[in-house]
């Protein structure tokens, strides 16, 4: 056992981080912090394959194999990790009220608002706004002048005959930067 640590502990682990990269290779990407986690979770494998290890057959091959398979768990572990929090995402326009007339959007302080923008043009609109309006579908210009206008979201999925989801997508449309950014 003793040789076994002296062979993949030399020089600052060399050996064993060695095999580490030769895995994360196959799947790139990865930021330095990632590289020094998955060195630390070398070290418990590498103890973890010590104890396992029958003597019969090569112990590099046993431990790149226990290597792999420990990486794959963990970066699908994290893969999840993030789609979860895709999952829990939340809509700036999602009701926080019984009445729908407002939404988790309305509490962030910000000088910005799209609708106040289009409504509160006397004049003729900028080539910006031209712009930015020729990038809706007319049924989002119809939802961007009603909540202008201080329609709730009830009003408006009644007056266009639309569902929820339709009135989400529309004002996905309606902020998105894509479509916002010619206006800044």
């Amino acid at each position: 056992m003793d040789e076994l640590l002296d062979a993949y502990y030399k020089n600052n682990a060399r050996r064993l981080r060695g095999l580490v990269d030769r895995i994360l290779v196959k799947f790139g990407g990865l930021s330095d912090a990632d590289t020094d986690d998955f060195y630390s979770l070398a070290n418990e494998v590498f103890t973890y394959a010590i104890m396992r290890y029958d003597g019969s057959g090569d112990f590099e091959g046993f431990l790149y194999s226990c290597l792999l398979n420990r990486v794959k768990t963990e970066i699908t572990r994290r893969n999840r990790e993030k789609r979860r929090a895709e999952r829990m995402c939340v809509s700036l326009d999602t009701p926080v009220d019984e009445d729908e007339n407002e939404t988790l959007g309305d509490g962030i302080p910000g000088g910005f608002d799209v609708e106040t923008e289009v409504l509160g043009k006397e004049e003729e609109y900028s080539n910006r706004m031209l712009g930015y309006l020729q990038r809706l579908s007319g049924l989002q210009k119809k939802v961007l002048e009603m909540s202008a206008l201080g329609y709730s979201p009830r009003e408006i999925r009644a007056r266009l005959h639309i569902n929820e989801k339709q009135l989400a997508e529309c004002n996905v449309a309606i902020h998105s930067y894509r479509n916002v950014s010619v206006l800044l």
